[in-house]
């Protein structure tokens, strides 16, 4: 008597199908967001604006692209990790919970700035900034600075007067709305959390600085370039930058 063979059993193609299809969806995915993280820590990442700080250059709720591939330089809009004590002064952004930071990492969604300020940069290392000459005008490097162009509409360059001279491997930091910016004035005579001379905490290590800000995109009608205004254009070179910065709150000679 012949045996019939035993037939196997086939899965239906459709399933087998359905199978390989979610499996090619997950390493998209996956891969998507591995690109986007890896986009977010080495070349630029979206930002919330959170405070009046930069107004009107910035408004809170705006969004702002910042790319991490080039040097920063005088003029630049920059966002930087609080160097220490500096959000007491300033609110910083609202923090997302464990999903939303999630997304945040992987450059999902903007960052919400919790943690981060945004300021002009004013100072590199080596530069003197002084407030104010006899016109009233902050300078730098000796040479004054029109800042019409950015300064919020009716405050001065500074309600304190200062002189300064940046040490090495840290940077002088204003925000355009002056008399609402917790910036590197506020912080002259203080020492950082970790001790130190008076008027270290005033000056951001350059190892903080996350990057440069280079465009709004949202909302769609402020769509705009964050340039280097032209008056940073004509400050002459810095001398050799200190190991130690230099602070008088006495006013500049007129």
């Amino acid at each position: 008597m012949t045996e019939t063979p035993t037939a196997t059993k086939q899965k239906p193609a459709h399933r087998s199908g359905l199978a390989a299809a979610a499996r090619e969806f997950v390493l998209i995915v996956v891969g998507a967001l591995i690109v986007s993280s890896i986009l977010r820590a080495f070349v630029g990442q979206m930002f919330i604006i959170p405070s009046e700080s930069m107004q009107n250059t910035l408004l809170v709720g705006d969004r702002v692209v910042v790319e991490k591939l080039t040097d920063v330089q005088r003029g630049d809009v920059v966002v930087f990790e609080d160097p220490g004590g500096w959000l007491g002064a300033e609110e910083s952004g609202q923090k997302r919970g464990s999903i939303g930071r999630f997304f945040e990492v992987v450059g999902l969604l903007p960052d919400s700035s919790h943690g981060h300020l945004i300021k002009r940069l004013i100072g590199m290392p080596g530069d003197k900034v002084a407030c104010c000459d006899a016109k009233g005008r902050l300078t730098v490097n000796g040479q004054p600075l029109d800042e019409t162009s950015y300064l919020y509409p009716g405050d001065a360059p500074s309600a304190m007067e200062f002189q300064v001279t940046v040490p090495a491997g840290k940077i002088f930091v204003m925000g355009d709305h002056r008399s609402e910016s917790g910036d590197s004035r506020v912080h002259l005579s203080d020492t950082g959390p970790a001790g130190g001379s008076p008027g270290d905490a005033a000056f951001v290590p350059l190892d903080k600085v996350t990057g440069r800000a280079i465009l709004v995109v949202w909302p769609a009608n402020r769509f705009a370039n964050l340039g280097v205004p032209d008056t940073f254009k004509s400050v002459p070179a810095p001398g050799p930058a200190p190991d130690k910065p230099s602070i008088s709150l006495t006013p500049p000679p007129k």
